[in-house]
């Protein structure tokens, strides 16, 4: 497959972009912790989250969207996928800390890693920024870019704290 169609809103546009708000970012020192495998498929979903943009696949025969970003369709099988905008929002599931981790992320300890039900249904895992407990299970989530200086990352804090 050489390429996707162009990136389409699945949560609506911004009313006078006609885009969905960019990501919040926040600075991370350093380069990342352990630098993704960038293939050719994957390169837009990067490139996008360079931008401030959550991006992923749906499939255009079951309407499937998965994540991370793959070049068939884990429903059906199909090929026919294009790009789509996922809404940045999405809800805390689980979480745990991490006190004991892999060389790569030992200075980083202690981290949280949660999984996010986003709001147009991929379930994902990813870093959380700032404090989380047990009492913000089920809480609203927004999704942000970590600014590494080798590149992003995504991750998410409380959407309470989006503002801030």
């Amino acid at each position: 497959m050489s390429g996707l169609p162009p990136i389409r809103s699945i949560t609506g546009p911004q009313p006078d972009t006609g885009r969905l708000a960019p990501l919040p970012r926040i600075s991370m020192p350093g380069p990342r912790p352990f630098a993704p495998r960038i293939s050719a498929f994957t390169r837009p979903f990067w490139q996008a989250l360079t931008e401030g943009r959550f991006i992923s696949a749906r499939c255009a025969q079951c309407e499937r969207i998965s994540f991370p970003p793959r070049n068939l369709c884990r429903g059906c099988w199909s090929q026919e996928l294009a790009w789509v905008d996922l809404a940045p929002q999405g809800t805390l599931y689980s979480f745990t800390r991490v006190h004991v981790a892999p060389g790569a992320f030992r200075s980083d300890t202690p981290y949280a890693i949660g999984i996010i039900d986003l709001q147009h249904g991929p379930r994902l895992m990813c870093r959380l920024v700032g404090e989380i407990e047990t009492r913000h299970l089920d809480q609203s989530m927004q999704m942000l870019v970590l600014d590494y200086d080798d590149g992003p990352l995504f991750g998410a804090r409380l959407a309470a704290t989006a503002a801030v």
